[in-house]
């Protein structure tokens, strides 16, 4: 893999003083551990965030790192395997030394990771949405993206605001997909939400056709949800609009890339609606917007960079690294101890995916104000006002 900081995470840098030591003496090097699910199934989530950190340790390698030291990137592609994902996170730990892992792709190779993190006591930044990541709170355990639970909340609202209260659902039966699932349910009551009908499918399905026209032939259903990622969700959209099924259709973050518009046709995909980042609407956002810095200066970065559009999945890399970076800085060592206790003080810190603020009782630092409310309107992503 090609390795190339941001200009965003360079302004951190450069404001948050990395010009003073970190440590006490001479640092060879600072030794960060990924884990990512650069090919396989997740791979459209996981390349970009593969890219984006190499991108970003090659551009504040280049500026001659943190407080003169050098980061160097340890990677391993698990290719969406959890088994793979532990086997790498135990060598991260036990023969690469690292001092912190960012990583998880998904919400299964999170938890792989999370369990030899914890053991060991080394700091783990999860790039994936399952709310379990860190509910409770795990010690040692952070993430960047919205949790599944915030996306049906956030969702919920929406349809509230529109007068949506009978919804089918369609839901993968994959990690993430059954979390999100769960937790709709969980929350539905409180928004007046009733579920009329729950449908599933695995990811591997190549046609949802049987399961939407149960939810189409259900009496009274105003809208349809489907929690998921990976290519079924696509395939539902598609099929959703062969049915013709003429209802407002949402669809979750965890498909909130352009990779989506593609696989499942800008004809199809019109209309979705979908929690995503400030990322996804950087053109469109008002000046004087609290993230518009860190989001134009990492979509101009990676876009000059790799020629490919940004994605709401390599936001997230970024904004683990930027976390990652601030608490090197404010820790004063590279200390893995040390490194937790700073993530977990960290403040006010904007990114692509909101402004993190995070306490021993929150591992995450968003709250719903982070979520734009999109639709997608002629194949482009649009701000619902």
């Amino acid at each position: 893999m090609k390795t190339y900081l941001t200009t965003t995470a360079l302004a951190v840098a450069a404001g948050l003083g990395l010009a003073t030591s970190l440590v006490t003496g001479a640092l060879a090097e600072i030794r960060i551990g990924a884990s990512i699910s650069a090919t396989g199934p997740a791979a459209f989530l996981g390349d970009p965030e593969a890219r984006t950190l190499e991108m970003l340790v090659e551009e504040i390698n280049a500026k001659g790192g943190v407080n003169g030291e050098k980061i160097t990137l340890i990677s391993y592609d698990d290719g969406g395997d959890p088994n793979k994902a532990r086997t790498f996170a135990t060598r991260l730990v036990e023969d690469d030394e690292v001092v912190a892992i960012i990583g998880g792709t998904t919400t299964g190779t999170t938890m792989s990771i999370l369990s030899v993190a914890e053991d060991a006591e080394v700091p783990f930044i999860s790039l994936a949405g399952a709310i379990d990541i860190i509910s409770p709170v795990k010690p040692h355990t952070f993430k960047t993206p919205h949790t599944d639970r915030m996306a049906c909340e956030k969702i919920f609202e929406d349809m509230k605001t529109r007068g949506l209260t009978k919804i089918g659902m369609i839901s993968g039966t994959d990690g993430f997909g059954a979390s999100m699932q769960a937790q709709c349910k969980s929350v539905a009551g409180d928004y007046g939400i009733e579920i009329l009908a729950d449908e599933t499918y695995d990811p591997k399905d190549a046609d949802m056709t049987a399961q939407l026209t149960k939810i189409k032939a259900t009496a009274g259903v105003q809208a349809v949800l489907n929690p998921g990622f990976g290519q079924g969700p696509s395939i539902v959209t598609r099929n959703y609009k062969q049915l013709a099924v003429g209802l407002p259709f949402y669809q979750s973050h965890g498909v909130a890339s352009d990779g989506f518009i593609k696989l499942a046709g800008e004809d199809a995909a019109e209309g979705v609606r979908l929690p995503g980042t400030a990322l996804l609407v950087a053109d469109l956002l008002p000046e004087g917007d609290p993230q518009k810095p860190a989001v134009e200066a990492y979509k101009a970065a990676f876009e000059a960079r790799t020629g490919t559009p940004v994605s709401t999945f390599g936001g997230y890399a970024n904004d683990a690294f930027l976390i990652l970076v601030d608490a090197l800085t404010r820790a004063g060592s590279a200390d893995p101890g040390a490194i937790r206790d700073a993530i977990e003080a960290t403040s006010g810190l904007a990114g692509t995916t909101g402004i993190y603020t995070m306490s021993p009782e929150d591992h995450l630092g968003l709250d719903l104000s982070a979520f734009r409310m999109l639709e997608i309107k002629g194949g482009k992503w649009t701000l619902v006002e």
